[in-house]
């Protein structure tokens, strides 16, 4: 099969590419700073390239705002990347691409279904409904049987149509000290039809990075926990789309006061903020150093030994 974005299936390439890819709907927080600078760490200790990614494909949440403040942070913590940045604003029709190979080989279909609509089915289907592992009720096929429709869908794939089509999956984890590679089987099943492309943007998170991941030749995926499940979904696709599989690396998360991860949306305090109130780069590279789970990943930071 071959695909607009990777018509020769070309390998990844030689050279490490690693991303920061954050969305700037919102003022970074600790946990980013761990991202980027594991990631910047890990560049440099394989001799390879930085990128940073603006994945602002929301239009109501992002602002210029915040990606100034992502820059600005990125330079206070002393981390450099290539330019230009790529924005995924700018970028609709990589996306489009990719979303009609998929709808080539009939595996989107339209959904019409309000939240409210889907809420509902799934309280009627009882407390055992399955759902995925971020917590959320799989989707229960509420448009299959529809006799009205809205104004605009959003598109979701047939789960069980594409991995009938892929076969058995597996994605790659590394060890970013020794380099090794584990194999990790994927089950995309369990997310059920997620969104590939949304009402109000031609694209989702889960299509855009793994389209981005492939245009930029990203070979280290360095990302937080919280993301490693989603792995599943972007095998998937890399697999249906014929795109080059990074390695992949699910850093442990910072922790807030409540033991909950820190998160912008539940107004976990921000690195600005914390800036505002004294702390330094020392006192943050010092905390994130003593940061509880981090053993076997802060040398990346403290001791970098590029090679090359």
């Amino acid at each position: 099969m071959t695909h607009p974005l990777n018509p020769d299936r070309s390998p990844l390439s030689t050279q490490a590419v690693v991303r920061f890819a954050p969305s700037p709907n919102g003022p970074l927080h600790r946990g980013h700073a761990l991202s980027a600078l594991l990631n910047a760490a890990l560049a440099q200790k394989l001799g390879g390239r930085m990128l940073l990614r603006i994945e602002d494909i929301d239009p109501a949440r992002s602002k210029p705002e915040h990606i100034a403040m992502i820059e600005e942070t990125l330079a206070w913590l002393g981390i450099d990347y290539e330019k230009p940045v790529r924005h995924q604003s700018q970028h609709m029709d990589d996306y489009a691409k990719a979303f009609a190979t998929l709808t080539a080989q009939g595996l989107v279909y339209p959904c019409f279904c309000t939240r409210g609509e889907i809420n509902a089915e799934v309280q009627a289907k009882g407390p055992d409904w399955p759902q995925d592992p971020d917590g959320t009720p799989l989707y229960p096929g509420t448009c299959s049987h529809r006799t009205t429709k809205g104004e605009a869908p959003q598109w979701r794939i047939d789960m069980a149509k594409a991995v009938a089509l892929t076969g058995p999956l597996q994605w790659r984890s590394f060890d970013p000290e020794t380099g090794e590679v584990t194999y990790r089987s994927a089950d995309p099943a369990r997310w059920g039809d997620v969104v590939l492309r949304r009402k109000d943007t031609p694209t989702s998170y889960h299509l855009a990075v793994v389209v981005d991941d492939a245009l930029q030749g990203v070979t280290h995926i360095v990302r937080g926990m919280d993301l490693e499940a989603a792995t599943d979904i972007h095998c998937v696709l890399q697999s249906l789309l014929g795109l080059p599989q990074p390695l992949y690396w699910h850093h442990d998360l910072i922790m807030g006061p409540d033991g909950s991860k820190l998160s912008k949306s539940r107004g976990s305090e921000s690195l600005a903020a914390e800036r505002e109130a004294g702390l330094t780069l020392d006192g943050l590279v010092g905390c994130l150093e003593f940061f509880s789970g981090i053993d076997g990943q802060a040398y990346l930071i403290f001791d970098v030994e590029p090679t090359g």
